[in-house]
């Protein structure tokens, strides 16, 4: 098969596992809702699979590849497209906006699923972010992103904020060589154009809500009193005066309720 033929064998370190199943493919590019214009950020293409499909289906396509076996395979099999090129670095660490002309894009994706949710964080947080962010991570992972309350997760609002994440479909580990030891999932992350939020407040946020989710198993009240070392009955009055009991969990509290909390607690 290629990859015996390529001297290549699937790194675990790197979460290599390579879609193989035609039909999640061509279900991946209709999830996506590209067109002929669209410009898309593939990371991870690996032996290329859904980036032939994006191609067929008139898109221009930017590599990501860490890989150099597979980045020198993808060159060589590809070079005649020319809505192909790569980019041979770590998708974590790219710079986005010189990437891509600062022009509008998608990211299609079948991501590594030991740094999934640091690469769309990367992304979805860059000075430069996607429209929209189509990608495969485990279903546990992209759960957890769509999670709502009364098991909200520190994921699913850290993805709440910047985006409306939906799952698409399911993805059996048949799908995949090796298969995995786990379901994926195919989602959409639609950034958010709206967002009201500073940066000053996102960094807020992100340090109360991980202070607390830290201290799942205790109130609203006495995370934030233990994490911010300020009395309890102060954070009680802060909450109460938005009509937040202190008394919650902080998996029940919706995103718009833990903005709230954020502006009112940390004044």
């Amino acid at each position: 098969m290629l990859l015996r033929r390529l001297g290549v064998k699937p790194s675990r370190a790197m979460g290599q596992n390579f879609l193989v199943e035609p039909q999640v493919v061509r279900d991946i590019a209709d999830a996506a809702n590209i067109s002929d214009l669209s410009m898309i950020v593939e990371i991870g293409p690996g032996l290329g699979i859904l980036t032939r499909e994006l191609l067929r289906r008139g898109s221009t396509v930017t590599g990501v590849e860490l890989d150099d076996q597979l980045a020198s395979y993808l060159t060589r099999d590809l070079q005649d497209n020319p809505r192909f090129s790569l980019v041979r670095k770590d998708a974590r660490h790219v710079d986005v906006a010189e990437m891509t002309g600062n022009r509008p894009y998608q990211v299609v994706a079948n991501l590594p699923y030991s740094v999934a949710t640091v690469i769309i964080r990367h992304f979805i947080e860059s000075p430069h972010p996607p429209e929209r962010l189509t990608v495969m991570v485990q279903r546990e992972v992209a759960e957890r992103m769509t999670a709502t309350p009364p098991n909200m997760s520190l994921l699913g609002l850290a993805t709440q904020l910047y985006t409306n994440a939906a799952i698409q479909f399911f993805v059996p580990a048949s799908s995949f060589l090796p298969p995995p030891k786990v379901e994926s999932a195919v989602l959409n992350l639609d950034v958010r154009s709206d967002s009201e939020t500073t940066q000053e407040e996102r960094d807020r946020f992100f340090d109360l809500a991980t202070m607390v989710f830290q201290r799942r198993r205790k109130t609203l009240a006495n995370g934030l009193s233990q994490g911010l070392h300020r009395a309890k009955s102060e954070i009680e009055m802060q909450l109460n005066s938005i009509d937040v009991d202190p008394m919650r969990r902080p998996q029940t509290l919706t995103l718009a309720e833990w903005l709230m909390v954020t502006r009112t607690v940390t004044a």
